[in-house]
């Protein structure tokens, strides 16, 4: 059974005021940080940007964009893109703004998946893009964009979604490793040190 990866870049990181996959902490960029988390489970990983981003990541990595009829239709297409992309039996989607993320929790998650769709739960917050997706569901990703429906939970609820809590994943500091670095302030409310070049400033 193949393992792919999907990496989502593509969002217009307007509260961020950069595009967070360039982002950095600890001298990486946040897209590498993510690669890092799916490395060990994914045979092969995809990175989903928009075009304007594309030459910025290094030749060596494996980038694409949404496929030209969703282009710029949010997560939703990210993920069918990545999984038009690479020919996978299943599908490890993570996004690009977790920073702390980690292989171990990834691994666990992906223990957890069964079949369909398996997301992650925190203290009654959803985390629909930390999930393992089967390849059976591309379908509907492609029927609720030509139908104008972009909401990723519908798809997964369709299938009836098994949402894991994201304390069950970690070792401790799951608030912190399912932190979505939406603005610096958030980071900085975890990081709480000074610019120093390390972290994300």
């Amino acid at each position: 059974m193949k393992t792919a990866g999907i990496v989502l870049a593509g969002g217009l990181s307007s509260r961020f005021g950069s595009p967070k996959a360039f982002a950095e902490w600890g001298g990486r960029y946040f897209y590498e940080l993510s690669v890092d988390a799916l490395s060990p489970l994914c045979k092969e990983i995809v990175i989903v940007t928009r075009p304007e981003l594309l030459e910025r990541f290094p030749e060596k990595m494996h980038v694409t964009t949404d496929v030209e009829e969703f282009a710029g239709q949010g997560p939703i297409a990210g993920i069918l893109s990545g999984m038009k992309k690479v020919k996978a039996d299943r599908y490890i989607v993570l996004p690009c703004d977790m920073p702390f993320m980690t292989a171990d929790v990834i691994e666990r998650l992906l223990e957890c998946h069964s079949s369909g769709v398996t997301a992650v739960v925190l203290d009654g917050k959803y985390h629909p893009l930390v999930s393992v997706w089967d390849k059976i569901v591309l379908p509907d990703l492609q029927e609720a964009l030509e139908n104008g429906r972009r909401r990723v939970m519908d798809v997964q609820e369709k299938h009836g979604v098994r949402w894991i809590e994201g304390g069950l994943l970690t070792e401790g500091d799951a608030e912190r490793i399912f932190t979505n670095a939406n603005t610096l302030d958030v980071l900085d409310s975890w990081i709480g040190v000074v610019d120093n070049g390390t972290n994300c400033r």
